[in-house]
């Protein structure tokens, strides 16, 4: 037993040596992996140090390049800057030898421009006007087609031509083939339009007779020329007295063949020629009213 109590005391030493020397060298062990683990920490750093150096390299030659090119811009402008001022300079040189106006002529551009600008103002009021007037025909143009109703265009035509307002009336509704006297039908067309030329007391009116050159014989009249005449101051006759249109408004022509409408040499043509027209103008001074403050 004291043999046994002998050997552990000696043992002992050589344990306790040998359980320092394990834990030192796990303490080495971790202080290993710590140092290991800075190194790949490390080592990730400069690769991305070194993609981001490539990455700002690429970026500094586009910068230089851009430079140059701004360099480049700006010389341009500075010689395009050179040559703006030389131009002015030239320019100034150029004024400084011109005779400067005296106040008279200046007054007179002043004057010149008050002139202008007062026509302008004129003419803009003068093309409103005429607007206005071509208003009033059209509205006339409907009444007249709206008061007549559906006959035939080739018996009675109303259009606007120019300003003017005319309703052509065919011999063939009118007269007899070489009369002068009005038919009865022709008389109930004639008071239509005469309802709308009533509430139209500022316009006047001129009735024309037309005919063919076919020659006139026969009866009291010598031509074409008392034919027409007869049958425009038949159509004013029957305005006045029947339907007590103011006859100061009308008057009455006769244009014997001598404005046709179409080609005489034909019988269609000829037909559209012996016609009554019904020519509405407003009176001058009337029309000039309208340009009047307020004439409207």
């Amino acid at each position: 037993m004291r043999i046994q109590q002998l050997v552990l005391v000696a043992a002992a030493p050589l344990l306790l040596v040998s359980c320092v020397s394990s834990k030192k060298f796990k303490t080495a062990q971790a202080d290993y992996a710590k140092l290991e683990a800075k190194y790949k920490t490390a080592e990730s750093d400069l690769s991305e140090c070194s993609t981001e150096k490539a990455t700002l390299a690429r970026q500094k030659e586009a910068l230089e390049r851009e430079k140059a090119l701004l360099n480049t811009r700006v010389s341009d402008l500075s010689d395009q800057v050179d040559f703006l001022k030389a131009n002015n300079n030239q320019a100034l040189k150029q004024l400084e030898n011109l005779s400067v106006i005296s106040s008279q002529q200046a007054e007179s551009i002043k004057k010149s421009m008050e002139n202008i600008g007062a026509k302008d103002a004129y003419i803009q009021n003068l093309q409103q006007q005429m607007a206005h007037k071509d208003s009033l025909n059209m509205a006339l143009v409907m009444n007249l087609k709206g008061a007549i109703g559906n006959l035939e265009d080739e018996d009675v035509n109303i259009k606007v031509d120019k300003g003017v307002v005319y309703i052509d009336i065919s011999d063939k509704l009118l007269f007899k083939s070489g009369s002068y006297e009005v038919t009865d039908k022709a008389q109930t067309v004639l008071g239509k339009v005469a309802l709308v030329l009533k509430n139209q007391p500022d316009m006047e009116f001129m009735v024309e007779g037309h005919t063919d050159n076919i020659p006139y014989k026969g009866g009291v009249l010598s031509d074409n020329w008392d034919l027409s005449v007869k049958r425009a101051t038949a159509v004013v006759r029957i305005l006045q007295k029947k339907y007590g249109l103011e006859p100061g408004k009308m008057a009455a022509s006769g244009r014997a063949e001598y404005k046709p409408l179409a080609d005489n040499s034909t019988k269609e043509g000829r037909a559209a020629n012996r016609r009554t027209r019904i020519v509405i103008l407003p009176e001058l001074d009337q029309f000039f009213k309208l340009m009047e403050p307020g004439g409207r």
